[in-house]
């Protein structure tokens, strides 16, 4: 049986209060724009600011599933999964994720869901 779904699990480290770890709009911006550049459908969206100087975490409801953000720019560090059913590769989010956030380490993981 094949995969019904692919999960690609993303951790971003990048420096101490990165510009885009403690900017939620921009952030928005470019996961929706990345979700239908990799061919998903978004339906909703939810965001939550921590507050001046703290993270922040976001989701995005696809037709395909979901992407999901959560933020620690006191650490330099962010939390991403996309999570998508059908055709829509979540590897190719990849390299756009680590411009955004300036990150040289690239670790992920991809888990074939429900094989």
């Amino acid at each position: 049986m094949n995969a019904l779904g692919k999960h690609l699990i993303l951790d971003i480290k990048t420096d101490i209060d990165h510009l885009n770890l403690l900017n939620m709009e921009e952030t928005a911006i470019f996961f929706k724009k990345l979700a239908v550049e990799i061919g998903a459908t978004v339906l909703t969206e939810n965001w939550h600011h921590f507050g001046e100087g703290f993270g922040y975490t976001g989701v995005i409801v696809l037709a395909e599933s979901h992407i999901t953000i959560h933020t620690w720019p006191e650490h330099g560090a962010a939390a991403i999964d996309i999570f998508t059913c059908g055709d829509v590769e979540p590897r190719d989010a990849l390299d756009k994720i680590y411009n955004f956030f300036d990150d040289k380490n690239k670790v992920y993981i991809i888990h074939n869901r429900c094989v």
